[in-house]
């Protein structure tokens, strides 16, 4: 069963991402390290009594369809009134509509908790918590006094309606439309399809952010704007009314996160004796949309990588957990009668030993993301600039790193089971399946890399990423200057990574320079996971530097993976002119 690691969560935040720091100079005003403490403290305490027990029921069974309404899990629906009763969905919404405005970093820290103990439960507030955002900082007043009060508190939940049939990650083939009605109001139509928690049974009401075209928008991304279209009416008085034209017509049947209602939701049909066409309201300017809706999937992006930590250090938990008590074998250090648990063999070790560290610089990465994103919100000037663009880099890394090692980490926790690892019964193969998709959705890591080297690493004429590179490279230096026993060959280790990160990272920016994209884009994904490992080493030597109790595990990460830069660097520089010319054997004529 999964137990929230509060301590490690609140050692990452305060001295690895730079919480306490914040904290010690005022900078989210009273907020202070007791009520962070007791926030974290009853979250895990939440995740692991009330969430991770339903966790199994919610795979097993699954969330059911039936005349276009859905039906959670057994449980479900009761562990979210107590979860919004708890205040959880308002813990980073804004105040003037409920919210408690504490950090991002205090929010994502707590998503991780809830994703840990079941990811099929944790999306769904995701998405609330995205189209939050997006109203909060495009929507009309009279759109958010009337909506945001009851999303901040989750008493609503939103979704984000972007992907069609013929229209995934390229949105510029988009075929959903909108009719203005002439009152202010627009009639949509279309079919959007996997749209997370696009009907369920949580709330009485749920607020659909829909991107579609007016008929004279312009072609491609520039023509697509944002509409809020609630599944019933809200009136006046805030009360609701009658049944919009949006209907769920199937759900998916997935791989994994079985509990989450993945919809396909049919706007305009005239379900049900409603009107035709789905009434929904513009969110900011007309073919503006792609903007609006960026707010709420830049928010989206890093949850999704709050997935790929959180399900990468359940798995780690039941690993290590079945290694101390499945027996195997002899091994030299075990001096008990009989077999030896398994966690006594070198092999095994080195298994969890990875999934230990991989989850360690996922999660950092992570936190250091949100800690930028609170920073650039709290700033001025080009100090706010500087955070911005800081939040910008890490978002790629911490959401394709992180969920590439969710699924890493619960492949290898596959494996510490053995046998057992294939059976449904230990619960190890469900971690898997759930974690798979999250590389997939939100922007497929590819994308990530796409955008981290096309548009992040221009940022501050180029050099932003350059003077990343040289905090992370300060760290290093004190790993040598430390004298302290125990770090091995780290600082040697973490200059070379650092060392292959620069020359691939200015190789990459001549590239683009001279116009040569396409070979650019060639080492993207190696030098995604390139940057991310220099930058989780680093990290890891940071807690280690101010925990002597993290060094081994500090050092295990330096010396049997991070050897990994050496080769990434190497398929960004060389591995170009390879790839293109293998490519052209896959394509059919």
């Amino acid at each position: 069963m999964y137990r929230a690691p509060v301590e490690d969560i609140a050692f990452t935040l305060k001295h690895v991402a730079g919480m306490k720091p914040a904290l010690d100079t005022a900078a989210f005003g009273d907020l202070g390290e007791d009520l962070v403490d007791a926030v974290l403290g009853e979250a895990g305490r939440f995740a692991t009594e009330e969430v991770a027990p339903l966790y199994k029921i919610g795979d097993e069974h699954g969330s059911v369809l039936k005349d276009a309404a859905v039906t959670t899990p057994p449980g479900w629906k009761d562990l979210y009134r107590r979860w919004i009763d708890g205040g959880w969905n308002a813990l980073s919404g804004p105040e003037e509509y409920g919210g408690q405005a504490l950090p991002t970093m205090l929010g994502v820290a707590a998503l991780e908790m809830w994703n840990s103990a079941a990811m099929a439960f944790g999306i769904g507030p995701t998405l609330t918590m995205g189209a939050v955002e997006a109203l909060d900082k495009h929507a009309s007043e009279d759109l958010k006094a009337k909506y945001l009060e009851k999303l901040v508190s989750g008493e609503w939940m939103g979704t984000m309606n972007l992907t069609e049939p013929q229209a995934g990650s390229d949105l510029a083939a988009l075929r959903a439309r909108a009719e203005p009605a002439g009152d202010g109001t627009y009639r949509i139509f279309g079919q959007k399809i996997f749209i997370t928690y696009g009907e369920h049974d949580f709330t009485d009401n749920i607020i659909h952010l829909v991107l579609a075209r007016l008929p004279d928008a312009p072609a491609g991304t520039r023509g697509i704007s944002l509409f809020l279209v609630p599944k019933f009416f809200v009136n006046d008085d805030g009360s609701l009314g009658g049944r919009n034209d949006v209907f769920c017509s199937g759900l998916e049947h997935k791989l994994g996160i079985h509990a989450s209602p993945t919809c396909t939701m049919i706007y305009g049909d005239g379900f049900q004796g409603t009107r035709p066409g789905a009434i929904g309201w513009l969110i900011g300017e007309e073919n503006k949309g792609l903007a609006c809706m960026f707010t709420m999937m830049n928010n989206a992006r890093l949850c999704v990588g709050m997935q790929g930590v959180a399900v990468a250090e359940a798995a780690t938990q039941k690993a290590i957990a079945y290694a101390n008590e499945r027996r195997q074998g002899k091994a030299a250090d075990y001096a008990g009668a009989g077999m030896a648990p398994i966690v006594h063999h070198p092999d095994v070790q080195r298994n969890l030993l990875t999934m230990k560290a991989l989850t360690q610089t996922a999660r950092a990465i992570s936190y250091c993301c949100a800690h930028a994103i609170d920073k650039a919100r709290i700033s001025d000037g080009d100090e706010a600039a500087h955070w911005r663009d800081r939040a910008n880099l890490l978002t790629p890394l911490a959401k394709a790193f992180s969920t590439d090692i969710g699924v890493e980490v619960a492949s290898l926790g596959l494996q510490v089971h053995g046998g057992m690892g294939f059976i449904e019964e230990t619960g190890a193969a469900a971690l898997y399946r759930d974690a798979r998709i999250a590389p997939i959705y939100e922007g497929t890591n590819g994308i990530q890399a796409i955008d981290l080297v096309t548009r992040k690493l221009p940022l501050g004429g180029g050099e932003h990423v350059h003077g990343y590179i040289a905090e992370l490279k300060a760290s290093a230096d004190q790993v040598r200057t430390s004298n302290r026993d125990g770090f091995g060959r780290t600082a040697d280790a973490l200059d070379a990574a650092l060392g292959d990160l620069t020359q691939a990272t200015r190789f990459l920016q001549k590239l683009s320079a001279d116009g040569r994209t396409e070979q650019a884009l060639a080492g993207a994904t190696p030098y995604l996971r390139l940057i991310s490992l220099a930058a989780g080493g680093a990290y890891l030597a940071r807690g280690a530097l101010a925990d002597q109790g993290r060094t081994a595990l500090c050092r295990f990460f330096a010396e049997n993976l991070l050897g990994e830069a050496r080769a990434l660097k190497e398929r960004v520089i060389d591995g170009a002119e390879s790839l293109a010319a293998a490519g052209k054997t896959l394509i059919s004529a």
